[in-house]
Formats: structure tokens, sequence, C-alpha cells
């Protein structure tokens, strides 16, 4: 009596059910915390391909070198060891090739950054800056007489002075230029013109027009100046009147006032008659 063979012993069973390269992929980024997005930035491989490698489509890859490449390079991004991959994609598309020269592999599909261009704004800031700072140089330097210069006399120059530990610079104080004769001809003639300068220390004064108006009230410190123009007269209280220079149309007051003395004066046009 023969035994025959049940009819569970008929079912066929899958030879390998082993995960797919593309869901091992996939199930490893999920589990890293990864969006398809972070994988691709971080490996510069483009979004339409890491879709396509995670459901087992290798057709995108441009080849079955490309396909190694990025089989490789998502696996370690996701913290898989690739060799096993690679082995089972060979496996399942007939084998590893032959080996071929040297050439640009998957990083042809990534995503390249463009090519920095040259920044010619910054080189032509830089030019103008270095042609700013030669002629500057050039400059500074033309006003410095070199050693061993020869005057017009036909004698060395001489050599500047060398400060000594115990000199001290002298006080230098601010020059008023004295009034020329093209000054003294700008005044109209149609107004008397009068201006002040404080020239040994503050005084407060006060200048008033013909008509009365108010034209300045307060204090005129040392080494200030200021000038009054009205069409008829100028009336002035000097505070201090010996610290004041006095010009009336052009013309110096030659009177001497002293330190303290407290001086009303009045000026019309034509004035002075003498200065």
């Amino acid at each position: 009596m023969s035994i025959g063979n049940s009819p569970e012993d008929d079912r066929t069973f899958p030879a390998d059910d082993r995960e797919s390269i593309g869901r091992a992929l996939q199930h490893a980024r999920i589990a890293a915390g990864l969006t398809v997005e972070e994988v691709s930035a971080s490996t510069r491989v483009r979004i339409p391909i890491v879709h396509a490698i995670e459901e087992d489509d290798f057709s995108r890859c441009g080849g079955a070198v490309y396909a190694r490449g990025h089989i490789r390079t998502l696996a370690r991004a996701v913290g898989l060891d690739p060799a096993p991959l690679v082995e089972r994609y060979d496996a399942d598309h007939g084998g590893r090739p032959a080996p071929t020269p040297a050439a640009p592999l998957f990083e042809a599909e990534r995503i390249r950054p463009e090519p920095r261009r040259p920044n010619w704004t910054a080189a032509m800031v830089a030019a103008i800056v270095a042609v700013v700072g030669f002629v500057g140089f050039t400059m500074f330097n033309g006003n410095d007489a070199p050693k061993g210069t020869v005057t017009a006399e036909g004698g060395p120059a001489p050599a500047p002075e060398k400060a000594t530990a115990t000199s001290k610079p002298k006080p230098v104080k601010p020059l008023v230029p004295k009034p020329t004769e093209s000054a003294i001809a700008a005044v109209p003639k149609d107004k008397v013109t009068v201006k002040l300068t404080a020239k040994q220390g503050k005084s407060w004064i006060s200048a008033k027009a013909a008509d009365g108006k108010l034209l300045f009230d307060g204090l005129l410190l040392d080494g200030e100046s200021k000038t009054f123009q009205d069409g008829e007269r100028v009336d002035l209280v000097l505070g201090n009147a010996g610290a004041i220079e006095l010009y009336v149309n052009g013309k110096k007051i030659a009177d001497t006032f002293e330190d303290g003395q407290v001086e009303r004066l009045s000026y019309a046009k034509g004035d002075p008659e003498a200065g």
C-alpha cells in the first residue's frame, strides 16, 4: 500500500522571504527618524531617486553601476551595512559585471552646486582701494624731504629738530586773520556792519538795530566772533570791553578798552571817521 502525499505537502513556499533592498532602506530610515528630504539633503541623491529605490525601482538610477553607488550611499545614511544590500542587488540583477576603468559613478546623479562665478564687484573694490592707497602714500611721502636732500642754495637740507625729553610743546593761539582791503571793500555801503571778536577772554554783549530789534544778547566766548548789520544803526553794550576786538564797516576801532569795563556804543553808516 503506497502512502500518498497529503495536500499540505503540495504547497509552494517562497524561496527567499527576506526583506527587499528598498524595504530595508525605508524601514531603516524610518527607524532613524529621517525623512526622504533629509536623506536627500545629506546624501545629495535626488528625492525622486530615493523614492524609487525604496520601491525597489532602480530604473531611474541610470544603470547598475549608479544603482550600486546609490544603495551604498543611502545605506550608510540610515545606518545599514551596504555590503549585503549590494550583494543582493547583484544576485537579483545577473551578478556583478567585470571591472571597468575608473570613471565618475553615482556622483553624476547627485545634486551638484552651481559653479562659483568670479566676484567682479569685490575685485573692482579691492583694485580701487589699492590705487587710492598708493596715490595717498605717494602724496604723503612727497611732502617729506628725504635725508640728504639738497636745497636750492646747494647745501643739504637741515635735519628736523629732535624733541628732547624735557621739551614741552608751546601752546598755539588761534590766529584771527586781519581784514584785507578786499574785505573792507566788500562791506556794503548802504548798511552799517559791526564785527566783534573775543580776543582776551569772554564778554557778555548786547546788540540792537535802529528800530530797537534785539540782534543778540548773550555771552561771547574767547575766540568767538559775531557780526551784525542794520540799514541805519547798531547799538552795542559790552560787558567786558577790554576782551573785545571791534571792527565797524570793515575798519578796526582803535579805542583801547579796559578789562571789566562796560561800554555802550552806537555806530551808523560811514563810521568810523578814522580808524
